[in-house]
């Protein structure tokens, strides 16, 4: 049997995968801060799914649950890094605290789980490492330092790690995601109207939607996947054309 760990299990994007992964026969490491909200997916989810409440930006919390989890379940295949949070704010606004708890999760959430399971997966010479990201990874709009700096960390985090990986037989692949439909807008007390423009012209995901280009992702990985397409080919012209790409984002 396959073993996926997924944080961020509690809710969204992480919780869709845990539900679709463990209906395709793989079992599944929920990670979380949240242990009622985890132990509640567990039960519903059933057999082969395992509970394990900690926070991924704490390294020692995080090297404890690791030590356990490869003692009771082994090394997983899949890790999969769906830990995320942040309001949109400028500088001014941030305080420090805030600052770094939103480069916790995602940034130092994805760096711990990698560093205390990739030495098991590099010997093994098989895994697949995903990382979910944000369109502020590659275009940041106003309002949004905070959140955005961690973006671009945990996406320079991504393109270090494939790097060290090429030749390993372990996969690192960034998801970049458009709006989607969960909780974490509301969560994060964020005013619909600071969108960037460019969200009207893409489409919104279900977490569900989500957890299937996931599923396809560990089936065939790949450096980078941008869903919805629509949004590739914006994020593109923003990687071309970034001048144009920072001037519209000032509206």
């Amino acid at each position: 049997m396959r073993t996926i760990l997924i944080t961020g299990a509690s809710g969204g994007v992480g919780a869709a995968a845990a539900r679709l992964f463990a209906r395709r026969g793989y079992k599944v490491i929920l990670m979380a801060r949240s242990a009622d909200k985890l132990q509640a997916l567990a039960d519903e989810i059933g057999d082969d799914t395992v509970p394990v409440p900690c926070d991924a930006a704490d390294a020692k919390a995080v090297a404890r649950a690791a030590q356990q989890i490869k003692a009771d379940h082994g090394t997983p295949n899949i890790l999969l890094n769906c830990a995320g949070a942040g309001a949109w704010k400028t500088v001014q606004d941030t305080t420090p605290q805030e600052a770094q708890d939103m480069m916790g999760a995602p940034y130092f959430a994805a760096f711990n789980i990698a560093r205390a399971f990739l030495p098991d997966m590099l010997d093994r010479r098989s895994g697949v490492i995903l990382s979910l990201n944000s369109p502020a990874c590659v275009v940041p709009w106003r309002g949004s330092v905070g959140y955005a700096a961690a973006r671009w960390a945990l996406r320079g985090f991504h393109e270090a790690l494939a790097q060290d990986l090429v030749g390993t037989g372990v996969s690192a692949c960034h998801v970049i995601f458009g709006r989607i439909t969960s909780e974490y807008f509301d969560t994060n007390d964020i005013d619909m109207a600071s969108f960037p423009t460019f969200d009207r012209l893409i489409p919104p995901l279900s977490p569900e939607d989500c957890a299937e280009t996931l599923l396809y992702l560990v089936r065939q990985p790949r450096h980078e996947a941008i869903r919805p397409r629509r949004l590739a080919v914006i994020l593109t012209f923003g990687r071309i054309f970034p001048g144009v790409a920072r001037w519209s984002l000032r509206f």
